[in-house]
């Protein structure tokens, strides 16, 4: 009963807008006030011990990474890549949207700067070439997705940290599910637009064009080639693959692209260490609130609970998915993938399943769940950019979410999809 008083106190602080991370030390410090069921220096003690770990401090280079790309106006080139590759597809612009984020998401692995950056790009354009504005919402925050999940990725890195997986075996299986997820978002974007009559780009496709694009954008795309084949290939650990990749990003900024200036190198910096920080706040949260759970029995039933499905692995993995949709769908992403991610990752392993796939089924979930209504925050993101009603953006978004849901159905289902890679790179299953 403590429990579901617990699980309901907090959806209804957090829809009522309170910050994620004071609600979860919030409520563990009202229960110790109320029960004296432990000193009330556990508070600090344990948000101590849930940020006290060295590949954490990795977050703030990549956020940085992904800041000083931006300011190095890569973003302008990696869109006239995107939109050469795509030629005179019908929905070019649609397709062009999912590109740029799967080339962006290798640069920031933040599903809110991958939203922020690409819509502000865009979403004027796609409204300007006769897309309803909630279609260009929709699109731009679905694939934003895919921002979190090809590597790098901050949350593999904090699930990683917490249930003691390796990272480049995440980095490693992130990159086919991030793709599949892409493809699909670009077959759903041909249909609609054929459907609806959308525009398609006047200049047809040329090799040589996009030769040109690739060659304005090959130092940015040298980025992510570096971070995960470091990461992955076992020659730096992820705070080294994560310091390199900012020095570079600053390099390239200043004496390749010549288009960083002091002033907004400046705002990258307090940018990519203000939204670290934000990230470390819950993170620390998390600390306090995961041994509230604890205290109360809520991890042991909740795994009990699960666990229950397993004898069917059909009926388990479509139980799983709507699990980590519906809970998507009322708490934060981040929160869900600190808290809630290690219980899903042990649960599935007792069913049988391998760490990283576990780990993976949680990331590609959760982070669904930041577009996801009503408290998707790359979907508010996406309808402010565009000036969209949040009701027209969310019935834009059906069909991608549908479509993502039997994708994450898959992933359970098909390890191959996740675990292919990282044992070909020779990570253990």
């Amino acid at each position: 009963m403590e429990s579901i008083v617990l699980l309901v106190l907090l959806i209804i602080l957090i829809l009522l807008g309170a910050p994620v991370g004071f609600t979860l030390i919030l409520l563990p410090t009202v229960y110790i006030l109320i029960t004296d069921a432990a000193p009330l220096i556990l508070i600090p003690g344990q948000m101590f011990s849930a940020i006290d770990s060295v590949p954490l401090t990795a977050i703030p280079f990549f956020m940085l990474t992904g800041e000083l790309m931006t300011s190095a106006t890569i973003t302008d080139r990696l869109v006239d890549l995107s939109q050469r590759l795509i030629g005179r597809m019908r929905g070019s612009m649609a397709q062009a949207n999912v590109l740029v984020s799967m080339f962006f998401a290798g640069m920031n692995g933040s599903v809110v700067a991958d939203t922020a950056t690409v819509g502000s790009l865009m979403v004027p354009a796609m409204k300007r070439a006769g897309y309803p504005a909630s279609f260009a919402a929709g699109i731009t925050a679905v694939s934003s997705t895919i921002g979190g999940i090809i590597p790098p990725s901050i949350m593999m890195i904090v699930l990683a940290n917490a249930g003691g997986i390796s990272v480049g075996a995440l980095f490693a299986g992130g990159i086919v599910p991030g793709i599949l997820i892409g493809a699909l978002l670009m077959l759903i974007n041909y249909y609609l637009a054929r459907k609806h009559n959308y525009e398609r780009s006047q200049e047809p496709f040329s090799w040589r064009a996009v030769g040109r694009a690739g060659s304005r954008a090959s130092f940015a795309l040298l980025i992510p080639v570096v971070l995960v084949g470091s990461v992955v290939g076992g020659i730096a650990g992820v705070v080294e693959a994560g310091a390199l990749t900012a020095t570079i990003a600053l390099l390239v900024g200043l004496f390749v692209y010549r288009t960083i200036t002091w002033d907004n190198c400046k705002g990258a910096f307090v940018r990519a260490f203000r939204n670290s920080a934000t990230v470390f706040i819950i993170i620390a949260a998390s600390g306090p609130f995961s041994w509230l759970l604890t205290s109360l029995g809520a991890i042991t039933e909740l795994e009990q609970w699960l666990l229950s499905f397993s004898h069917n692995p059909l009926v388990f993995a479509l139980v799983l998915v709507t699990f980590i949709y519906l809970l998507g769908m009322v708490m934060d992403s981040a929160a869900n993938i600190i808290v809630v991610g290690p219980v899903i990752v042990d649960v599935m392993v007792k069913a049988g399943y391998p760490d990283v796939q576990a780990a993976l089924v949680c990331v590609v979930g959760f982070l669904i769940g930041s577009v996801t209504p009503p408290l998707g925050v790359a979907y508010f993101t996406a309808a402010s950019i565009a000036k969209a009603s949040l009701e027209s953006v969310a019935v834009a978004m059906l069909p991608y979410l549908a479509a993502l849901f039997v994708l994450l159905f898959m992933l359970v289902v098909i390890p191959q999809f996740t675990m292919w890679l990282p044992m070909l790179m020779g990570f253990s299953s």
